[in-house]
């Protein structure tokens, strides 16, 4: 299975972005900061969508700078283009080939904007188009659900985010994620044993807030990809508005939470979600909440920042393994393919 091998190729990958991609994203990082953006303007679609989610926390939290998302289809559909002279805007695509994504970076160097493409191909329409571009040397993927592409990618953007804060700590932070990558992988092997359980649910939350906001979006996408079920992810926060009226006794809810600033609302979601008879599969690295779970996804400790990083794997391991318990084909599913163009 490709997918499986890709699964486990990540520590790897990022090993490779560690030891090769620091001279290009330093080189970018200064022209950033030549260039002093007022924001952040990021444009993608799909799994890299989340990527950017990533990077909104990243360049806020870590920078103090606004990012926002791009609305594509105002550059396509629309033809009416936001002005974004004094923005960085960055396009971030595994493959490079969605027009929509392109145009935004196209209209962008028009305004006079700095532009940026974060991809897997150098020579793609996307990368090409970009002032600047950074590889996310992940070599060829082949199934069409991205994993290592989409690790590489938040790699990337934190390795950018440390050169631009011009932070030792961080950077010597990032060294030990090929380490711990491992071991989030290592720890993700006994959801095989129980996987099988939910091959029935038609159903799922996943949540996260904060980092992990980005980690609940991309579980929820991978399991609609490979299962074909009913998969949303939430803010935790955003859970509370409404959402959460639809669980019910015996619905699995995920919950994306490792040590961090919202380890307590999430305990106490936890809670609730037990006074609803619901089934916690919780992912972190917090042994008390990890005691809430009905299934228990251990993660390496980490700081706040880089666990996504790590976050995703059991997420993307528990995804697998409920498509092959259900018999499909997890490097080909239905109706997906593994570059999608959108204009």
């Amino acid at each position: 299975m490709h997918l499986e091998k890709e699964i486990a190729q990540q520590p790897g990958v990022i090993k490779r972005l560690l030891d090769e991609g620091w001279p290009a994203t330093t080189a970018v990082a200064g022209a950033i900061g030549e260039f002093d953006p007022a924001y952040v303007c990021l444009a993608a679609r799909g799994t890299s969508d989340n990527a950017a989610h990533y990077a909104q926390y990243m360049f806020g939290g870590m920078l103090r700078l606004p990012a926002m998302l791009a609305t594509p289809s105002l550059h396509t559909v629309y033809e009416s283009p936001p002005a974004l002279r004094s923005a960085l805007v960055i396009g971030i695509s595994q493959s490079g080939q969605a027009e929509d994504v392109r145009a935004v970076l196209a209209d962008a160097n028009q305004q006079g904007a700095l532009t940026l493409a974060i991809t897997n191909f150098e020579d793609s329409p996307l990368a090409q188009t970009a002032q600047f571009h950074l590889p996310l040397l992940a070599e060829p993927e082949l199934s069409v659900a991205a994993t290592k592409t989409y690790s590489a990618q938040l790699t990337v953007i934190a390795m950018l985010t440390s050169a631009l804060a011009e932070s030792r700590d961080m950077r010597n932070e990032l060294k030990s994620l090929p380490r711990l990558a491992m071991q989030a992988l290592s720890l993700s092997e006994d959801i095989a044993d129980w996987a099988e359980r939910y091959r029935y649910c038609d159903r799922l939350v996943t949540l996260g807030r904060g980092y992990n906001y980005a980690t609940a979006c991309e579980i929820s996408l991978k399991v609609k990809e490979l299962t074909y079920i009913a998969s949303e992810g939430y803010s935790e926060a955003n859970f509370r508005h409404g959402p959460i009226a639809a669980v019910d006794r015996g619905h699995p809810v995920v919950l994306v939470s490792p040590h961090g600033k919202n380890l307590a609302a999430m305990v106490d979601m936890c809670e609730r979600l037990e006074e609803l008879g619901a089934e916690s599969l919780v992912i972190s690295n917090n042994s008390d909440l990890l005691k809430y779970g009905t299934q228990a996804m251990t993660i390496p400790s980490t700081p706040e920042w880089l666990s996504p990083i790590l976050a995703v794997m059991p997420g993307q391991v528990f995804a697998m393994r409920q498509a092959l318990a259900r018999g499909y084909d997890v490097d080909k599913p239905r109706g997906l393919s593994k570059v999608t163009v959108t204009e």
